[in-house]
């Protein structure tokens, strides 16, 4: 296969405008609001860069709320439509793969900072799904080269058994599922601690080890997330 039609698809984040009390609730038990919300900030500007970094023909962030002005320029912006994040899931699936025909879409979550470009790769060989999961039962990735209206539609978000159902639709639906690494996701301030160790270098890194040192006010923290 060439490099040309392995680097074929889209990439494509499920995010949501970073807001404090809306993101990263359960980060609240160690952090303030401000404080989840801007390491939300973060890790979703790391994960973004790392998808610009990544060979695709196309990059599209599906996003909840206000429009922010750090948003990359090589990144197409859609509003995430429906009512649970099944449905707005389900409706990124279906633009990005009615756009680029018979390449694969492959989407993640703003929650994982610790991603490379080698985590994101498109050639999947002879499957034509591909699955992350995390340690806590979910998902942090999840790839289609086809559509089907019921692979995520119905699938219980936010479980412990939610990646197993998932990979369980998927091989119902007759989806040839490759399973991608295990990767852990931040969703608890344990997380988050953990991840940072891993990338202590990227933005969410630092900015956790910053908030855990000293105490900034809200408005140092955001700038911090902007422009570390």
């Amino acid at each position: 296969m060439s490099t040309v039609e392995q680097t074929r698809g889209t990439l494509i984040v499920m995010a949501k405008s970073p807001v404090a009390g809306q993101v990263k609730t359960r980060l609240t038990t160690t952090f303030t609001p401000a404080q989840a919300a801007a390491l939300a900030q973060a890790s979703l500007r790391d994960i973004l860069d790392t998808v610009v970094a990544t060979p695709a023909s196309r990059r599209v962030i599906a996003w909840g709320g206000v429009r922010r002005a750090w948003l990359p320029a090589a990144v197409d912006v859609m509003g995430q439509m429906g009512a649970g994040l099944d449905e707005r899931m389900s409706h990124a699936f279906r633009e990005a793969l009615n756009h680029c025909g018979h390449a694969p879409a492959l989407l993640v979550g703003m929650d994982t900072p610790q991603l490379r470009p080698a985590d994101l790769g498109l050639d999947w060989g002879d499957a034509d799904a591909v699955l992350g999961l995390c340690p806590d039962g979910g998902y942090w990735a999840m790839g289609l080269r086809r559509f089907h209206p019921d692979v995520v539609r119905g699938v219980p978000m936010s479980t412990p058994q939610t990646g197993r159902l998932q990979l369980e639709r998927l091989q119902l639906l007759g989806f040839r599922v490759q399973m991608l690494p295990v990767i852990r996701d931040v969703d608890t301030p344990a997380d988050a601690a953990a991840v940072a160790m891993i990338v202590p270098d990227s933005r969410f890194g630092r900015l956790h080890r910053r908030i855990t040192s000293v105490d900034p006010s809200p408005m140092a923290l955001y700038d911090d997330a902007l422009g570390t």
